[in-house]
């Protein structure tokens, strides 16, 4: 398909997506966001990458940084397009399931789920404590085992190798 020139590489994406489902699709409603995951170009280009392969179709977030900066949280339905380091679309995923919960409930299948390092907890729990306590402290906060996390399930809905036709 040909893209218009004065088209956003992320507008072409998005455009390139809705073009390519059926008529009636209901994806075309839902809320759309654009982000790079993690913490710098690196990681947003290591996190994308395992969200394009299939491998993370996990993600959390600390409860406390949404409520401070007054965002609405993620919903079932909602589509993200999953952008790397440079800001290139990668794929588009689709949330399947939202909880909240504490930081030391997360179990082992969430932390498979999330797909990094070994995918092991105990990874899973080092990793995040790290970043947590980095993330937390912007908004004058402190890491906290019993933390409340937002706790997000997601699948491929547009990338490489998948056709929605």
């Amino acid at each position: 398909m040909e893209m218009r020139g004065d088209l956003t590489p992320t507008e072409a994406y998005w455009t390139s997506f809705f073009s390519s489902l059926p008529e009636n699709s209901p994806y075309p409603m839902r809320k759309r966001t654009e982000e790079k995951w993690g913490e710098g170009a690196a990681m947003a280009d290591e996190l994308g990458s395992l969200i394009a392969k299939g491998t993370k179709t996990a993600t959390c977030s600390a409860l406390a940084e949404w409520e401070a900066e007054g965002d609405a949280l993620p919903r079932v339905g909602d589509l993200t397009m999953v952008l790397s380091g440079t800001g290139e679309p990668l794929c588009i995923i689709e949330v399947a399931e939202v909880r909240i919960q504490r930081f030391n409930e997360v179990d082992a299948g969430f932390a498979w789920e999330e797909g990094e390092g070994d995918r092991s907890l105990e990874h899973w729990r080092k990793v995040h404590r790290l970043f947590f306590s980095r993330s937390l402290a912007k908004i004058g906060l402190g890491f906290d085992e019993d933390m409340m996390l937002v706790c997000e399930r997601f699948h491929l809905v547009y990338g490489p190798g998948i056709s929605n036709k």
